[in-house]
């Protein structure tokens, strides 16, 4: 598969700008360079800046008819590219084919739910007369558009989250500067190249990879009123300590369970669970990473789990039967092996898989791991799951709250006195009954509690954050 080209540009200010090739895009399975980016160094980045504070007042005062113009021509655009951008992902991120276009998709979808709710943006009048000294007084309020934002995507959905960032902000009307994962920059590219083809004002992006240590003004910056992060909990609560004044959204990691019980379908939930462990090589913050099942069922569903993690096709992602593709670099998959490495030292079983060729890991299941293991505590972020057995569904869910994290969880039972238990006490920002925390749809509002981050995506919830409630009060004269 070829396609791509053999140099992309970045965007300062909404033009291509093209200062040097100093940024390598590889390909995740050969290890090979497939392109390079241009890289934006401090003064870009200040200009890019200075650029969206200038924007700040055209982009709020463009119609909603405008607004919603403008993401349109995203859907059409991306739609219309679909493959390339496709292809784009498989390559920079190691993706498989499929899950990539399915991507490409959501990104369409991210977009187009955006365009939707930019014209939906309402306030509320409220009464004011509560009491006699508000006689003769009324109010209405309305959400206004924060100002300049600042975004930082993840290499692990290079398409998907950038778009929950960049297409929240246009339907509000805020500028914004981003820095997309220095691994996998060019979806955030191709974005920025369908934007340079409408009217937004001057300044209203700035699309600007750029190493990590080059990158403080992203979170600095006094200019900037919003920070949105996305990625690992150690980078992101570092960010917010450091981003002075502004709002602050973290999507951060997890280590998301999923619950089993006695009642399930083993069919349909061993098939979910797989999907949900080692799609995109487990590279989600959501994937499956800690499986409790019923006691009575254990032994039966381990079995089917063993056998499909085993046939599970691993290797090049351009191929339409992988299912696996490789890890995001070799450093990624030595970490990985290294956690798994130490839980069997202390004691844990490896049912299957466990094994790795470079930046390839092999599908892996491990039950009886202890507590204090990696595997277990941390975010695994790859393609390995462990699995504990429960008697009590009270205990199972107290299992589930034994992290740090709180990002997703899913339960699979029929008992609907159960579902609402697991809502109301799991301590985590989203319960998907009858599936795996896997599961997201671009419209609902997704993030977690604890270590998993603050605030929430989905488009209108991100639209919520990225504007600010401005009073009217109105007070009538006596007559």
């Amino acid at each position: 598969m070829t396609g791509l080209k053999p140099v992309y540009p970045l965007y300062l200010a909404n033009e291509a700008k093209q200062p040097n090739q100093d940024l390598a895009v590889t390909d995740k399975y050969t290890g090979e360079v497939a392109t390079r980016v241009a890289l934006a160094d401090a003064a870009m980045i200040d200009a890019g800046i200075a650029a969206a504070v200038e924007a700040a007042e055209p982009m709020a005062k463009m119609a909603a008819y405008e607004r919603q113009a403008v993401l349109a021509h995203c859907v059409t655009r991306f739609t219309e590219r679909a493959d390339e951008l496709a292809l784009a992902l498989c390559v920079e991120a190691g993706k498989p084919i499929k899950d990539s276009r399915g991507e490409v998709g959501r990104l369409i979808d991210t977009f187009r739910i955006a365009a939707e709710e930019s014209v939906r943006m309402t306030g509320e009048v409220q009464p004011l007369d509560i009491s006699p000294r508000a006689k003769g007084y009324q109010g209405m309020w309305k959400r206004v558009p924060i100002g300049p934002c600042s975004f930082i995507s993840p290499f692990n959905f290079p398409l998907n989250l950038a778009a929950h960032k960049i297409a929240p902000a246009l339907a509000v009307g805020c500028p914004f500067v981003m820095k997309p994962a220095s691994r996998t920059p060019l979806g955030a590219i191709i974005i920025g190249e369908v934007l340079a083809e409408t009217n937004l004002p001057k300044g209203a992006f700035s699309i600007l990879p750029a190493s990590r240590d080059g990158a403080d003004l992203f979170t600095t910056d006094d200019r900037l009123k919003l920070l949105s992060f996305t990625g690992s909990p150690d980078v992101g609560w570092d960010l917010k300590a450091r981003c002075g004044k502004k709002k602050v959204v973290l999507e951060l990691g997890g280590n998301a369970a999923v619950i089993v019980d006695k009642d399930a379908d083993l069919a349909d939930a061993s098939e979910r669970i797989i999907f949900g462990a080692f799609y995109q090589s487990g590279q989600s913050c959501i994937g499956v990473q800690r499986i409790i099942i019923h006691t009575g069922i254990y032994e039966e569903l381990k079995a089917i789990l063993v056998e499909k993690a085993r046939n599970l096709i691993c290797g090049d992602p351009k191929d339409e039967t992988t299912f696996i593709g490789p890890m995001i670099d070799e450093k990624e998959a030595r970490r990985l092996d290294g956690w798994i490495e130490e839980a069997r030292i202390k004691g844990a079983t490896v049912l299957c898989g466990g094994r790795r060729d470079g930046a390839m890991l092999q599908a892996t299941l491990l039950e009886e791991v202890p507590a204090g293991c990696k595997i277990r505590d941390e975010e695994a972020f790859g393609p390995v799951a462990i699995l504990s057995a429960f008697d009590d569904f009270e205990a199972a869910l107290d299992e589930v709250n034994d992290s740090h994290f709180g990002l997703q969880a899913g339960v699979f039972t029929r008992d609907l006195e159960k579902m609402l238990t697991a809502w109301d006490r799991l301590d985590v920002g989203g319960v998907v009954i009858g599936d795996v925390p896997s599961y997201r749809v671009d419209n609902m509002p997704y993030g977690g509690v604890k270590d998993s981050g603050l605030g929430r995506e989905g488009v209108r919830f991100a639209m919520e954050d990225m504007t600010e409630i401005r009073n009217l009060v109105i007070r009538r004269r006596p007559l």
